[in-house]
């Protein structure tokens, strides 16, 4: 199953995606976040469409425009904790992404010329909360899970590295690409992989994660309420710009496209405006 949120007629719908891509909007739901915060979501997206939309004219937005709560995984690829210097952490490195950070899976994003010096890729599988979710077990996360998206943790390194707190650099307005949509068929080892402009920067297994989806969701649980619609981003696997010799950034005009098997793919333009 696939849902998304598109963009239709000035507002937001949304849809139930088929094998080809057509949309049909789902009665009485402005977007996921909505949707998924209603107590009968799985029986809403198996009722009759309102309306349908060919896949030709569908423009997507942040699949999960709104979550209550994004939370990022660090260092969570044994790849990347290699090249950043890092043992493998015992726990979790959890930080914070606000809602304001997200747009559409193909949007251009905006960046302000003081903070254009060090933007870098963070290619991830994100996982999308279902069912409120406190204190849970491993082997029951699957469970809360509604779906699996991608989504790329747009990262401005000098602003992350001010301090040893990194949100400041997670969180510039409208960022991090996200969608195109919700899937409940991801599968354990697939391949995600970005490019920037065409070029393969990085390419990992999610075998390769310290910290699977199902381990995540039972240690955050246990310290807050997820609910329906929140958002685990669950970390970037190795080839970060930052970490190459020599260190390479996002430019004016680029191109990163994240992809995750299955999943589909985020692809932004990065626009630096004076």
């Amino acid at each position: 199953m696939r849902l998304a949120t598109v963009r239709l007629d000035g507002t937001t719908a949304a849809a139930r995606l088929d094998g080809e891509g057509n949309a049909y909007l789902i009665e009485g739901c402005r977007d996921l976040s909505e949707l998924l915060g209603t107590r009968d979501w799985r029986s809403k997206v198996s009722g009759p469409a309102q309306r349908t939309v060919q896949a030709a004219d569908l423009d997507y937005a942040p699949v999960v425009p709104c979550p209550s709560k994004i939370i990022c995984v660090g260092l969570n690829y044994r790849h990347h904790i290699a090249e950043m210097g890092h043992q493998p952490p015992e726990y979790p490195t959890l930080f914070t992404k606000f809602s304001e950070a997200l747009t559409g899976p193909c949007d251009d994003v905006i960046v302000p010329e003081y903070a254009a010096n060090q933007m870098d890729w963070e290619g991830e599988l994100a996982v999308v909360i279902g069912t409120r979710a406190y204190r849970v077990s491993e082997a029951d996360a699957a469970n809360y899970i509604a779906g699996y998206t991608v989504i790329n943790d747009f990262t401005m390194r000098d602003y992350q590295n001010r301090t040893s707190q990194w949100d400041q650099g997670k969180n510039f307005e409208k960022t991090s690409g996200f969608g195109p949509y919700l899937s409940t068929d991801y599968v354990p080892g697939t391949r995600i992989e970005t490019r920037l402009d065409g070029e393969l920067v990085q390419s990992a297994s999610t075998d390769d994660l310290v910290f699977g989806p199902a381990r995540l969701i039972e240690y955050i649980s246990h310290i807050v309420t997820l609910q329906p619609g929140d958002v685990i981003s669950t970390g970037t696997p190795g080839g970060v710009g930052h970490a190459r010799e020599p260190q390479r950034y996002i430019e004016h005009g680029q191109t990163v496209e994240v992809s995750v098997g299955g999943l589909g793919s985020v692809r932004n333009r990065t626009i630096v405006l004076g």
